[in-house]
C-alpha cells in the first residue's frame, strides 16, 4: 500500500480556497509533492459527495497525455472531459508545457462550471502573459520538500527526533527519500536524478547553455556558500582568482535560472532601520540539503550553515516573507514579515560558550523594538530568556509552531 505523506497545511490552503472564483497555483521544485498533493485534495474531494464524474485531472508530464499543438485543442480535450452535471474540479499538472498555456488557463476559468487548480516547476511561469491575463484571479502557495515535522511524521518510531534530525540534514526532505528504503546509495541515485533533470534538462538544454563546465562550477559554488552574503562581482571575483574567466552577466543569468526552478533561493537584504529592502548583496539557499551533498560531498564543520539552511525553508513555509536583517555593522539572519510585522531570527549550532552567546545575542539586542526576537540552537538546554529573546531548541521549533509561545 502506497504511503500518503500528511501536508496539513498545504491541504488546509486548498480548502480555504475551494469553489471561491479564483485560480488556485501550486509551484515548487520538481518531486517536491506537487502532485500527490492534488492528488490528495482529489480524494477529499470524492468524500465530500463530488462524483469522479466531475473530477477532471491532467499531467502534461505523463507520456500517456496528448500533445498539444496549441492551447485551443488542449482547451477542447478537456471541455471533451467535462461530463458531469454541475462544477467541474480541474486540476492542470505542469500546465506550463502547453503552448500558450494561460490562454488555456483563462479559457477554462471563464467557464462558471469549472474551478480550476494549476501547478509548474518553474517560477516563471507565473510571470507575463499568465500575470497580465489573470492579474487578481489567482492566488499561489509555494510547495517546498517535506519539513522536518512532515518528515518524522513516516520516520521509524524507534528513531530519536535528534537522530532524525541528522538524516534529515544530510539526505533533506524530498518525500519519496523518506519512502525509500533507508540506504545512501540508493537515495543518492534519487537524488542525483532529481538534480540532473533541473540542471541540464529544465535549465541547460532549455536555454542553451553549452558551457556546461561553468554552468556546473557555478552551481557548486552557490551550494558550497549557502548563508553567505554574495554579489555578482564577489562571484567573478572568486572564479578569476580560481583561473576561470565568466562575465557579470553570465553569472547573473545562471543565477536567475538556478532561482526559477526554485533549486535555489535568493534571500535579500533587509535594513530594519529603515524597513526596507537593500539591492546589493543577498544569500543563497538551496531547496533540499540532500541536494546539497550530491555536489559537496559531507564536508566537515559544515553543519552551521545547513542547519541556517533549514531554518531559512521553514520560515519561507510559515511566514510570507523571509529577508536577511541588517543593522548598522550587524546582520541578523533572518527577517520574517507576516502582515509587515517582523519576526527576528538568529541561528547557531549551540551558545553553550559565553562569549558564542554573547555573539549571537548582540544583533538582536541591538534591535530597538517590541517584536519577537527568537535564538534558536541545537543545544539541549531549557528554553531561556534574554531580556525579552527567547532561545530554545531548533528541532522542537520545527517540530511545534507553538514552540515560540511557551
Amino acid at each position: 500500500m502506497e504511503t500518503i505523506i500528511a501536508r496539513p497545511h498545504f491541504i488546509n490552503w486548498i480548502n480555504l480556497w475551494r469553489d471561491r472564483d479564483i485560480i488556485k497555483v501550486v509551484t515548487g521544485i520538481r518531486r517536491c509533492g506537487k502532485t500527490t498533493l492534488l492528488e490528495i485534495y482529489r480524494s477529499i474531494l470524492l468524500k465530500d459527495g463530488v462524483s469522479p464524474s466531475n473530477l477532471i485531472s491532467i499531467n502534461f508530464e505523463d507520456p500517456e497525455t496528448p500533445e498539444f499543438k496549441n492551447f485551443r485543442d488542449a482547451y477542447q480535450y478537456i471541455r471533451t472531459l467535462m461530463k458531469g452535471e454541475g462544477k467541474h474540479y480541474v486540476f492542470l499538472d505542469e500546465v506550463q508545457l502547453v503552448p500558450d498555456f494561460e490562454r488555456l488557463v483563462d479559457g477554462l476559468f471563464a467557464k462558471k462550471d469549472c474551478d480550476v487548480y494549476i501547478t509548474g516547476s518553474n517560477s516563471k511561469f507565473l510571470s507575463g502573459e499568465l500575470a497580465t491575463f489573470l492579474t487578481g484571479r489567482y492566488v499561489e502557495i509555494q510547495l517546498h520538500p517535506l519539513s522536518f515535522s512532515e518528515y518524522t511524521s513516516v520516520q521509524s518510531k524507534n528513531l530519536s527526533f535528534d537522530a532524525a534530525f541528522q538524516d534529515y540534514m544530510r539526505f533533506g526532505g524530498f518525500p519519496m527519500t523518506v519512502l525509500l528504503p533507508p540506504s545512501a546509495s540508493i537515495q543518492t541515485d534519487y537524488l542525483s536524478g532529481i538534480l540532473n533533470t533541473i540542471l541540464y534538462k529544465d535549465i541547460a538544454a532549455k536555454h542553451g547553455i553549452r558551457d556546461l563546465n561553468t554552468f556546473q562550477r557555478l552551481t557548486s559554488f552557490i551550494f558550497d556558500n549557502i548563508g553567505n552574503l554574495l554579489s555578482v562581482n564577489k562571484i567573478a571575483g572568486t572564479f578569476k582568482n580560481d583561473g576561470f574567466a565568466i562575465n557579470n552577466k553570465t553569472i547573473d543569468s545562471y543565477l536567475d535560472l538556478l532561482c526559477d526552478t526554485f533549486l535555489i533561493h535568493r534571500a535579500r537584504r533587509y535594513d530594519i532601520r529603515g524597513r526596507e529592502l537593500l539591492k546589493t548583496n543577498a544569500k543563497y539557499y538551496i531547496a533540499d540539503t540532500g541536494l546539497r551533498r550530491l555536489l559537496l560531498a559531507d564536508k566537515p564543520g559544515d553543519h552551521g550553515h545547513i542547519l541556517e539552511n533549514i531554518v531559512y525553508l521553514e520560515l519561507k513555509r510559515r511566514y510570507r516573507e523571509v529577508f536577511v536583517g541588517t543593522l548598522g555593522v550587524h546582520e541578523i539572519d533572518f527577517v520574517a514579515l507576516e502582515n509587515a510585522v517582523p519576526h527576528y531570527y538568529q541561528v547557531a549550532l549551540t551558545t553553550r560558550e559565553e562569549a558564542t552567546l554573547a555573539r549571537e545575542l548582540a544583533p538582536l539586542q541591538a534591535i530597538r523594538d517590541n517584536h519577537p526576537k527568537i535564538l534558536l540552537t541545537l543545544d539541549r538546554d531549557p528554553p531561556a530568556n534574554f531580556n525579552g529573546i527567547k532561545k530554545i531548541n531548533v528541532i522542537d521549533f520545527l517540530l511545534d509552531p507553538k514552540a515560540l509561545e511557551r
